[in-house]
C-alpha cells in the first residue's frame, strides 16, 4: 500500500512514495490496518482494500462525533507525507494537568495499597508540609482525598474523557 506523493507540476514527486507495505500492517474482520512512522510521528491508517503498490489513496470522513479529530488525524498525516511537520497533538494535555493525574494515579495506588490519606500526602507533599493538628480541615487532606477520588474516576472509565473531551456517551 503505497500513498503517492505530490507532483511538483513538471512530473517530479517532491519526496519517494510512502510505502504502507514496509510499514506494519495487519488485515482484520474490517479492512487493513497500518502502522506508519514519518519522522518521529505514528500515524494509524485504515483500509478497506487490500494494499496496493503505488496506488492513490484518498482520505473518507463521514460527518460523525468523531469528524473533528479525523480531520484533525488526516491533516496531520498529509502534512507528514508532504515532508512538513504533523504539528501538535491534537488535545494535548498541559503540564499542569498531566502532573495532576500523575498524582491521582500515585494517590489511588497507595490508597489501594491501605496508605492513609494522611500517609499519601506525606508521600505527595512532603511530611514537612503536612500538620500535626488540624489535619482532618487541612487544605492538603481535601486536596490528597480528590486526588483518591480522581484516580478512582480515572480507573472506572473516565480516562476516556482525556481521549474524547466533550463527549456526552462517556
Amino acid at each position: 500500500m503505497a500513498v503517492a506523493a505530490p507532483s511538483l507540476g513538471n512530473g517530479e514527486l517532491s519526496q519517494p512514495l510512502l510505502d504502507l507495505e514496509a510499514g506494519q500492517i495487519r488485515r482484520a474482520r474490517d479492512g487493513w490496518h497500518a502502522v506508519l512512522r514519518i519522522g518521529s510521528v505514528e500515524h494509524r491508517v485504515w483500509s478497506k482494500e487490500p494494499p496496493v503498490v503505488g496506488g492513490l489513496y484518498t482520505a473518507e470522513l463521514p460527518f460523525d462525533d468523531d469528524f473533528e479529530e479525523r480531520a484533525f488525524a488526516a491533516r496531520r498525516l498529509w502534512r507528514a507525507i508532504n515532508g512538513r511537520s504533523a504539528g501538535p497533538a491534537f488535545r494535548d494535555l498541559s503540564k499542569q494537568r498531566r502532573e495532576r493525574l500523575g498524582e491521582a494515579l500515585r494517590a489511588l495506588d497507595a490508597h489501594a495499597a491501605g496508605g492513609t490519606y494522611r500517609v499519601i500526602a506525606e508521600a505527595l507533599f512532603g511530611k514537612k508540609r503536612i500538620p500535626d493538628r488540624a489535619w482532618k480541615t487541612h487544605d492538603l487532606r481535601n486536596r490528597t482525598v480528590r486526588l483518591v477520588q480522581t484516580g478512582l474516576a480515572l480507573v472506572l472509565g473516565g480516562y476516556r474523557r482525556l481521549l474524547r473531551p466533550g463527549h456526552k456517551d462517556e
